[in-house]
């Protein structure tokens, strides 16, 4: 998130040293040598003995009386007025915690809410090759408000040594570091709602099993997210996922069984939309369509 170090401080005066340590006249004469005379004095009765001070001895300053507590110390003075404080070289900027974000409305006196003005959190769901990751960085790059996007797989992969992929197996330590991704997105999306900046996160979330479902989006966002399901037909998922390299390219197969469980938003009461015959641009349209209805009239989920 660093602690700035400035220059030592010179080390506090000793006494016996330094400049201002007094010394004995007669210290410095050899022996035999003339000693200087004292000095004459007229002085009346009662006044106090002059201090004898020796050749070339600078005096010491007179302490500067205490300081009233509570009361500011004075202000250096250089020149022909006061020096200004240093600013904070670092800078500082307040920022407003993130909390759970609350359902948008539209604005007032108007039909319909003109979601491309209005600060959102929008979880696009969708299977393997749906276009999540395309349509929501689309999305969020064509808004005429601050988006972020935040893409849950991104944000796993943040894991480098011990990385639990799914691929290799549903796991303990696979749905641990799911879970901690999940927690961390909604971290993120509250912070940049909290600050005026929309959200859009896609994730892979089936209806069919809690422990990747949307109760922990709900919890870790708030009820003011907005989800939509993306689910193209099989052949263009296929299609899609086939283009992929790395651990995001699944077999056929696992495509297909995962197609097949998100058919399960079928009857949910959340927006679905079809994009087979859409290319990014226009199925980023239709999301502003449908994010327009789900203001007015906000999905129960």
């Amino acid at each position: 998130m660093q602690h700035a170090v400035g220059s030592p401080l010179p080390p506090p005066h000793q006494p016996g040293h330094g400049p201002a340590t007094g010394w004995s006249p007669a210290a410095h004469h050899p022996p035999g040598a003339p000693q200087p005379p004292a000095p004459s004095f007229t002085g009346q009765p009662g006044a106090p003995h002059p201090q004898v001070q020796a050749p070339g001895h600078v005096p010491e300053a007179p302490a500067p009386p205490p300081r009233p507590q509570g009361q500011a110390p004075a202000t250096l003075q250089l020149g022909p007025g006061p020096v200004p404080p240093v600013p904070d070289t670092t800078g500082h900027v307040q920022l407003p915690p993130g909390g759970p974000v609350a359902m948008p409305s539209p604005p007032p006196g108007t039909a319909q809410a003109d979601s491309g003005a209005t600060t959102l959190a929008v979880l696009l769901i969708g299977p393997a090759g749906a276009g999540k990751t395309s349509v929501a960085k689309f999305w969020a790059e064509h808004r005429r408000v601050p988006t972020a996007h935040i893409s849950l797989d991104d944000v796993r992969e943040w894991v480098r040594s011990g990385f639990a992929d799914p691929q290799s197996g549903w796991n303990d330590h696979s749905e641990a570091q799911y879970r901690l991704a999940r927690r961390t997105c909604g971290f993120a999306a509250r912070n940049f709602l909290a600050n005026g900046i929309s959200c859009i996160l896609d994730d892979a979330v089936f209806p069919d099993r809690p422990v990747v479902g949307l109760g922990g989006w709900k919890r870790h966002v708030g009820p003011g997210l907005l989800p939509v399901v993306l689910l193209p037909g099989l052949e263009v998922v296929l299609e899609r996922n086939a283009e992929r390299s790395g651990n995001r390219r699944l077999s056929d197969e696992e495509v297909a069984r995962i197609h097949g469980r998100m058919a399960g938003w079928y009857g949910s009461g959340l927006p679905i939309i079809d994009n087979s015959q859409m290319d990014v641009p226009a199925t980023a349209r239709v999301l502003d369509d449908v994010l327009a209805r789900a203001i007015a009239s906000p999905p129960q989920w």
